[in-house]
């Protein structure tokens, strides 16, 4: 049976500084992207920690690995939108630069992780 405490892990608090690092980056985008890139990126800013932290709960390694990769999946769109964003020219340089970095840190670390996962040999 699996078990982690999802606040311990390293990858979660990371992907809690993406969202942490993402929402203070949308403050900083047009109004009328509001309802469109604004709410698209916090949604799946938040979706990365919060699959990592239901996916810990799982009975097995392979529960969890799937978990982990909607996480991952979800960090994939986090980058699309802040590409986006970057095409548009919107917010800071310096923060969207920040986001984009973290982000690509982020899904290396949940890469490796869910591989660590699916090869330990420990139930």
């Amino acid at each position: 049976m699996m078990r982690h405490n999802f606040k311990s892990l390293k990858i979660w608090q990371k992907s809690m500084e993406l969202t942490d690092l993402t929402y203070d980056y949308c403050k900083a985008l047009p109004i009328e992207e509001r309802y469109n890139l604004i709410d698209q990126l916090n949604r799946c800013s938040c979706s990365v920690p919060s699959n990592i932290a239901e996916g810990s709960g799982k009975r097995t390694k392979a529960h969890f690995a799937e978990f982990l990769t909607t996480s991952l999946t979800s960090s994939f769109e986090v980058e699309t939108q802040l590409l986006i964003c970057e095409r548009r020219g919107y917010g800071s340089k310096e923060k969207l630069k920040e986001c984009l970095d973290l982000v690509v840190e982020v899904q290396k670390m949940i890469f490796s992780f869910r591989e660590y996962i699916l090869n330990s040999d420990d139930e």
